[in-house]
């Protein structure tokens, strides 16, 4: 709900603005999107659409026509949409919706390009080596573009590095991370959470980088790992081990952080419902882990309350917080 909308429905509460003429104040305050509005977002959407459309067509097109293309048609296609694509970034403007969907074209065409070389020359590197150098070499772009999706692309190739490299080499830092070769998990943790705290502080210094959609995916991806780790260490009974041990601290840590910032700093419902989600599945997974070793039947009808119970205190917990805010 936008702050304009908000805004409107605490003068409707305080009784400024007729229950009546609730509709007719929220049309003439551009809460709600006019024929402009649309036909713009329309324009946008296309535009998006259009693009991603015709830069994973060039990807199928040679994968398709592999036999019958040369290897120097193959690689002179590729190139010249890439370079098409950066003229077309310079042209349509840099600050121009156009102009970034052609960077972001010009961003997937060059993946393309570095599949194309490896596949064509089998230069014998890891698929995790493809991501990383993918990310490497676009890094000026998404510097320069100015462009929170831009931003998300990057820290996805990382994301994937990350997790292929861990899957070519399963026990890479397993000593120092974890005891159970989790390493992966940590290691995606400690990015995301990382690209969490950097993002919001951005966030604050440039308008560009203050999107609550793409920080809250950030957060998902920091919110999933720790989560999972806390399983984990629940699962393998492992809370007496230090590694286990390590993993329910670290995510209470992380629990009471979100808690503690959204909560009083910047003020995400989004985020603070994450949290209880989590606080939700870890503390079931712990009663369950236990519980079930003797009477099933009474163990899941008590697991079912406390989810239940757990939900419902969340949800009235949030709701009071709303209402709070909006006061």
């Amino acid at each position: 709900m936008s702050t304009d909308h908000q805004r409107i429905i605490r003068l409707v509460e305080q009784g400024h603005i007729p229950g009546d003429k609730l509709e007719q104040a929220l049309s003439v305050s551009g809460v709600y999107p006019d024929s402009r509005a649309w036909r713009t977002f329309i324009d946008h959407l296309f535009l998006w659409l259009g693009g991603l459309a015709l830069a994973f067509a060039v990807l199928f097109f040679v994968a398709y026509n592999w036999s019958e293309l040369g290897r120097l048609f193959r690689f002179a296609l590729v190139e010249v949409l890439v370079i098409a694509a950066i003229v077309g970034y310079w042209k349509l403007g840099t600050e121009r919706m156009a102009g970034k969907v052609a960077l972001l074209g010009a961003t997937i065409c060059l993946g393309v390009l570095l599949a194309l070389y490896g596949q064509t020359y089998q230069t014998g590197a890891d698929p995790w080596q493809l991501f990383f150098n993918w990310s490497l070499l676009i890094l000026p772009w998404v510097v320069v573009g100015r462009f929170a999706p831009l931003w998300l692309v990057w820290l996805m190739l990382l994301n994937l590095s990350t997790l292929l490299y861990f899957q070519t080499f399963p026990g890479a830092f397993g000593m120092l991370l974890s005891y159970w070769d989790t390493g992966m998990y940590w290691m995606l943790f400690l990015l995301n959470t990382l690209a969490l705290v950097l993002w919001e502080w951005a966030a604050t210094r440039w308008s560009f980088m203050n999107q609550r959609w793409a920080i809250r995916l950030v957060a998902l991806g920091s919110g999933y790992t720790i989560t999972w780790l806390a399983l984990i260490s629940i699962v393998e009974n492992a809370l007496t081990e230090p590694a286990g041990l390590l993993a329910g601290i670290i995510w209470l840590i992380w629990l009471a952080g979100m808690g503690g910032i959204y909560r009083y700093r910047i003020r995400d419902l989004f985020m603070l419902t994450g949290g209880s989600l989590s606080a939700i599945v870890v503390v079931t997974t712990f009663l369950a882990r236990h519980m079930l070793e003797g009477d099933p039947v009474g163990a899941f009808l008590l697991l079912a309350l406390v989810v239940m119970g757990a939900g419902s205190g969340s949800l009235i917990w949030l709701k009071r917080l709303y209402r709070e805010w909006q006061t």
